[in-house]
């Protein structure tokens, strides 16, 4: 039968390298936060592990062994390499990534985020490529397995394990080209019900929350057209008379980066007479990714880059 394998302690390696940096056991006992009676039992234990006194006296000072000076920089590497090993991510350095990040936004999430990702990756991180997929997959699980490395949006699924953050409230409002008639005069419920829709739905949808609040008040609205994205939507918006609701910042809020190409397309934001609910924009991630390095400046410039589309703000991630 043979002899049980020997338990690696990684605590003795410790240990082993505070005493021969110090020479000392009640030095090596102050490195360490323990007492030097405990010291005195480690040491006897190493001992015993390397079949060698390692520290012997010599007058009122402790010398090291000609075994233990052959492991003093060796002892010292182990205790580097444990150090890395269990420091935590948030000590990566940016400009050493090399990579693609996978993320899942809407369309108009995207193109909000790509400026700041871009200016960001290019400062901080020149290694690193950006792969913005649209909400194609199930983000749940394909978070889980790594198809993507982060999910941006109105997150509406709730895995057990999903870590979740809000990034931005929002508001829905009504964009319409310049010189709409919706332009002129006061918007009341009864002219916005009367006006021509589209609708933002990747499922296909013709109703949301906008026909919910008008129904309170006895109006149903027309909508012609259905479409799976918000660009593509203000895009028919400014080319003709149909009103695309958008979201924007709250009142008193700073301009959400979400409204910019509302803003290069010409359109007009109106405010909705009617009680909507807010839109929460969060980012998910997969629960092993949190104390990951690369994850965090990851979540840290996705955060920045909805603020401003030049992230030029720092943020510790």
């Amino acid at each position: 039968m043979s002899s049980p394998d020997p338990v690696i302690d990684a605590n003795l390696a410790i240990a082993l390298d505070a005493l021969l940096t110090e020479h000392s056991v009640t030095r090596a006992a102050a490195r360490l936060h323990t007492s030097p009676a405990a010291m005195s039992r480690t040491l006897a234990r190493l001992r015993r592990v390397l079949q060698d006194p390692l520290l012997v006296r010599a007058g009122q000072a402790m010398v090291p062994t000609p075994r233990a000076q052959a492991l003093r920089e060796e002892a010292a590497a182990v205790v580097r390499s444990l150090g890395a090993l269990l420091s935590p991510g948030a000590s990566v350095d940016p400009a050493g990534l090399r990579g693609t990040f996978t993320l899942q936004a809407a369309d108009l999430v995207g193109a909000a985020l790509a400026p700041g990702l871009l200016a960001l990756g290019r400062r901080e991180a020149p290694g690193v490529s950006f792969r913005i997929r649209a909400e194609e997959l199930e983000a749940g699980p394909a978070l889980r397995d790594g198809r993507i490395d982060l999910e941006i949006g109105a997150i509406d699924h709730v895995d057990p394990e999903t870590q979740v953050e809000e990034l931005a409230n929002l508001r829905m409002v009504a964009a319409v080209r310049a010189g709409h008639p919706l332009t002129e005069g006061t918007l009341t419920p009864a002219r916005l019900a009367a006006a021509r829709h589209v609708a933002v739905s990747r499922r296909g949808r013709f109703s949301g929350p906008l026909d919910t609040a008008l129904a309170e008040h006895g109006l149903r609205r027309r909508v012609d057209v259905v479409l799976p994205g918000h660009l593509a939507a203000m895009t028919l918006a400014a080319r003709s008379d149909v009103v695309c609701l958008v979201p924007a910042a709250l009142p008193g809020a700073a301009p959400s980066p979400l409204t910019h190409d509302a803003d290069a397309l010409g359109l007009r934001l109106l405010d909705i007479p009617l009680t909507l609910p807010p839109l929460t924009i969060g980012m998910a991630w997969h629960p092993r990714h949190t104390a990951d390095g690369a994850h965090r400046w990851l979540r840290s410039a996705a955060r920045r880059a909805l603020r401003t589309p030049t992230a030029e703000a720092g943020d510790p991630g």
